[in-house]
């Protein structure tokens, strides 16, 4: 993930943090080294593929694009696909840039969150890649690489983006708040990168949001509870009645005001054997289906807690 020495513009600091230490450069992109390698490649030839970046939310993947067409001779437009979604969007917003007339030599289109695009979409920017390739590239961006189409795929070359490791968010979180004087006891950024791992711009603007007048001051509130999915595992596990295990789930989640669920999907996946007894198969495929949804579902809770009662009342 990226941050690193703070940036400016035109000597004005941005007023949120993420933005504010968002690198302006690939030298200054932590982590991920194979990856800059093969970046800091494509930009000496000036020569760049159409991309797929995949990965965790919140660990440097948009800031990778926009780093790639910052620096090379570019015409550029970025959409968010969690917003702009539809065939519209492709045939209208993206085509009538691709097909433009530009005075650089290349145009890039950046689609970040990719994996919201409607698979009708995709097929159709599928045809766009191949009709402008000799001056248009893509770089798609997304959490879930498995909702993105084969065709796409083929297309590109994929590259998965690793988080750093909690110690080394630590530092670079310490070194933030050392810039903004903001004095704090270490102990204080355990809860807040353990709620939010490895979204490390969560994590920052957690931090920000809990500075004031030169003090971090740790508002539990306004950190989930980091234990919140053993809680559930442990929960499952007991020997409660069924009503009471989803009951108990769902003040567990209010209590601890989790907002992102798309973790907790991959955690009981991973604690499956512990708590699934004879029903891990049934279990996975309940798990699978209500991802799934969690991606494009507006209230996520409902989500979730619908996946809690069939697992309960297997």
């Amino acid at each position: 993930m990226a941050f690193f020495e703070e940036t400016k513009e035109d000597g004005v600091h941005n007023g949120l943090w993420t933005e504010k230490y968002r690198p302006n450069k690939l030298s200054e992109y932590v982590g991920n080294d194979h990856l800059k390698e093969k970046v800091q490649q494509f930009l000496e030839t000036g020569e760049v593929p159409h991309l797929l970046f995949f990965g965790k939310a919140g660990t440097g993947k948009t800031t990778l694009a926009k780093l790639i067409v910052n620096s090379i001779d570019c015409d550029h437009i970025i959409i968010n696909a969690s917003d702009e979604n539809n065939v519209d969007t492709v045939r209208n917003k993206v085509k009538g840039f691709a097909s433009s007339m530009g005075f650089k030599k290349w145009k890039i289109v950046i689609l970040d969150e990719f994996d919201y695009m409607t698979p009708n979409a995709q097929a159709i920017l599928r045809n766009l890649m191949e009709t402008f390739s000799q001056h248009c590239r893509f770089i798609l961006t997304c959490n879930y690489v498995e909702k993105v189409i084969s065709p796409i795929r083929s297309r590109t070359q994929e590259f998965q983006i690793v988080p750093p490791t909690k110690k080394d968010v630590a530092v670079q979180i310490s070194q933030i708040l050392g810039n903004e004087e903001v004095t704090f006891e270490p102990k204080d950024l355990v809860p807040i990168i353990d709620s939010s791992y490895p979204d490390i711009r969560k994590i920052i603007n957690t931090c920000q949001l809990n500075s004031s007048k030169g003090i971090l001051k740790l508002d539990t509130a306004s950190v989930i509870d980091s234990d919140i999915k053993g809680k559930i595992v442990e929960i499952l596990k007991s020997n409660d009645a069924k009503p009471n295990k989803w009951k108990n789930i769902r003040q567990a989640i209010a209590d601890a005001r989790v907002q992102d669920f798309s973790e907790m999907y991959s955690y009981l996946y991973d604690k499956v054997e512990e708590y699934g007894n004879n029903n891990t198969s049934n279990i996975i495929l309940i798990l699978s289906e209500s991802q799934h949804k969690d991606a494009v579902v507006v209230d996520k809770e409902i989500t979730f807690m619908s996946c809690i009662i069939q697992i309960v009342a297997l």
